[in-house]
């Protein structure tokens, strides 16, 4: 089995994540590493990635680089991806225009059993300080992991539980940083051993922010404190590893905005999870291996507020969840057409979800089951021509408590009937992808797919105040099933001085669902909802409309002269995105074009990057809720130096580096954050790390 190492420029790779200054292949250059011709050939290494997934993301020397506390904010710059912006703790990624139930987010192929689509405010478990890697999976790969993956999947990758692939011997890594935007420190220290079959992984880090400064000064209550920690180890043997995990995280944080800063409003959240893997070669059979997942977590936060000189705790979530997936790899098949690989599974996954106090005024105690059997075949049609489809089939099947709200929403003099209600759907999902390889390493992709999506609790059974996004939410359990109807095409080179990713994307809805605005407005109860406004909170209730998506993304890179030891170059990138209901209405909250370049120098162990980006002002807004958002520009400038330490046999490594963010220190409010009025980003900053590998 060979080691392939590639660099993947794709639809919605920023400048910053083409290269951050660097050189040719045999230098330093930001990566993905695919161990094996195929994934289907390569079941423990690098399960997730497909020759037309469409994967790309970030590895661990950029996340180092980059920082952020939240899969949003390391990611955010990327074309297509956006953030929820919620505050430096609550930063939920977006893709595409598309949020919440619609992007999965998932640890080592285990989703991430969290509340973050429930509220744009609740954080999630996964910080990337843990992570090695960070994908974005599309295609036919990403039926996998579930529906809710019908904007993507964003996989957070690291060897809590250790794979055949780890090394003999003990390795361990540390890394320190420092923030001036907001007194930021930051740590972690990672370690792991292998003696034969062996092997054991531990890991520690924290973080803690104080309030960030903006143009016009501090954002208030936007501290953040958090702590993360895991130990796993593995069984390897010659057809097979077997491995546990166990991890905590911890996270304190802060909601800026003008009310919330006020009674500090505060989220205090934890997470226990544990993970299990593992795979068995078989020999003398049709299939050549079974794989395995399986993840476990009890999490739980409250959100609290000052009031009286003490914290008092206003809503409280616990949501227990569990799943697991298996999978067959079969040996491959000789075809008329060419070699057919396949991969067959299975996915069951349940979840209760508890709520008290204001949390329970929104939503009651939920709970879903979701089981589910999926098939994907990749078929080489010819030495350039590669093949991809699958299917997937799920039950979601979720209970919890719907009201009878009148037609209008507004209060009678009858009580509302609350009862049990038990709602179930049967999604079924297809996709299909080519590649195709042209001269001088130019390649082609068209996925095509259509998914289903099931409503979630929150979408079926709401029945009040949500303080965070400013509205009183009222479920439907009649929702449909939500189709999407999509095709992307793409053009790429990935070697060679110039380099070039582009990406066109269409997709249709069948039934979005969405958060239609009543007109009304609402206090903390029901019985307060007047017409028009005159209470705090904005009514809205779930609904369906056609939708249709469009957008494009570019992204490229070209090594123009080598300047000393090193190679001087210009990046540059491109993204938009056109959502419209079928009536021709804009859908709220989409993001705004934007367009960046760069240059970069790398050499010698250094690397240097300077770049802006552009966001245009965003006026394609909903009537009914919205405002227009001011444009801005992001100047950003990277250096790092990288040298070893000791022989090279020891692979021990320093490197230091520096980032300067929003360097023009300009007023960045981002039309996606439901509090773009009283929330600005930071202003000017910079970040200093020093990561040792030994």
């Amino acid at each position: 089995m060979t080691i392939q190492r590639f660099m993947i420029i794709t639809s919605t790779l920023a400048a910053s994540t083409l290269v951050s200054g660097q050189a040719h292949a045999q230098q330093e250059l930001p990566e993905i590493v695919v161990r094996g011709a195929s994934p289907l050939r390569a079941p423990w290494l690098q399960e997730n990635l497909g020759p037309s997934a469409g994967v790309y993301g970030l590895d661990q020397a950029e996340l180092t680089q980059t920082g952020g506390a939240t899969l949003g904010a390391a990611l955010s710059e990327k074309p297509g991806v956006s953030g929820s912006a919620f505050g430096p703790g609550a930063n939920r990624p977006i893709l595409r225009g598309l949020d919440n139930q619609r992007v999965r987010l998932q640890e080592n192929g285990i989703g991430s059993m969290d509340v973050s689509s429930v509220g744009e405010d609740h954080g999630v478990p996964i910080d990337p300080l843990a992570a090695q890697r960070i994908s974005i999976l599309r295609g036919p790969f990403a039926l996998r992991y579930g529906s809710f993956g019908i904007g993507g999947v964003i996989d957070a990758q690291n060897n809590r539980i250790p794979l055949p692939d780890t090394p003999e011997g003990a390795r361990a890594e540390t890394t320190t940083a420092i923030s001036s935007v907001d007194a930021g420190r930051e740590g972690s220290a990672i370690a792991q051993v292998r003696k034969g079959a062996y092997a054991v992984h531990a890991d520690f880090y924290r973080r803690r922010a104080g309030d960030y400064r903006t143009p016009h000064g501090t954002q208030a209550n936007s501290a953040l404190d958090m702590t993360g920690m895991a130990f796993g180890g593995s069984y390897i043997h010659q057809s097979g590893f077997f491995g546990l995990s166990i991890s905590r995280f911890e996270s304190a944080y802060g909601i800026p905005g003008l009310e919330s800063a006020q009674n500090r409003t505060r989220i205090d959240m934890q997470q226990t999870k544990i993970l299990a893997r593992g795979e068995q070669k078989l020999d003398g059979s049709a299939v050549e291996s079974l794989r395995f997942w399986f993840g476990a977590s009890r999490y739980g936060h409250n959100e609290d507020i000052v009031e009286t000189g003490a914290r008092k705790v206003m809503g409280v979530y616990n949501n227990d969840e569990a799943e697991g997936r298996m999978e067959a790899l079969l040996r491959p098949v000789a075809t008329p057409w060419g070699e057919l690989k396949t991969i067959v599974g299975a996915q069951i996954g349940g979840q209760q979800l508890n709520t008290a106090g204001e949390a329970g005024g929104l939503l009651g105690p939920a709970s879903a089951r979701r089981n589910a059997a999926y098939a994907i075949s990749e078929l080489a049609l010819s030495q350039r021509l590669t093949f991809i489809a699958g299917v997937r089939v799920e039950g979601a099947s979720l209970r919890g408590y719907s009201v009878a709200f009148p037609a209008n929403y507004l209060p009678t003099s009858d009580p509302l009937d609350e009862a049990r209600a038990h709602v179930r759907k049967t999604p079924v999902s297809v996709s299909a992808g080519l590649r195709f390889d042209m001269p001088n390493d130019w390649k082609g992709r068209l996925n095509l797919q259509r998914t289903e999506r099931a409503p979630d609790a929150l979408e079926l059974f709401a029945k009040g105040p949500h303080e965070a996004t400013g509205t009183f939410e009222i479920g439907d359990p009649n929702l449909r099933k939500e189709n999407a109807i999509g095709a992307e095409i793409g053009l790429s080179r990935d070697f060679g001085p110039l380099r070039i990713d582009a990406a066109l994307f269409h997709t249709r809805y069948q039934g979005y669902i969405y958060k239609r605005i009543t007109g009304n407005s609402c206090g903390e109860d029901f019985d307060t909802c007047v017409a028009g406004d005159g209470e705090e909170l904005k009514q809205i209730a779930y609904d369906q409309r056609d939708a249709r998506f469009t957008g494009a993304e570019f992204a490229a890179r070209y090594e123009i002269m080598p300047i000393g030891p090193g190679t001087f170059g210009f990046d540059g990138q491109f993204d938009i995105v056109r959502a419209r209901f079928a009536d021709g209405a804009n859908v709220p909250r989409i993001p705004p074009m934007r367009v960046g370049a760069g240059m970069f120098w790398s050499g010698a162990g250094i690397s240097a990057r300077l770049g802006l980006l552009h966001a245009f002002a965003q006026k394609r807004i909903s009537d009914a809720e919205e405002t227009p958002t001011s444009g801005y520009n992001l100047l950003r400038a990277e250096l790092s130096y990288v040298t070893p330490i000791g022989a090279p046999a020891d692979k021990r490594e320093l490197t230091i580096g520096l980032t300067g963010t929003n360097l023009l220190n300009a007023d960045v409010r981002l039309h996606t954050s439901f509090r773009k009025a009283e929330v600005l980003q930071p202003g000017r900053g910079v970040r200093a790390f020093v990561n040792v590998k030994f």
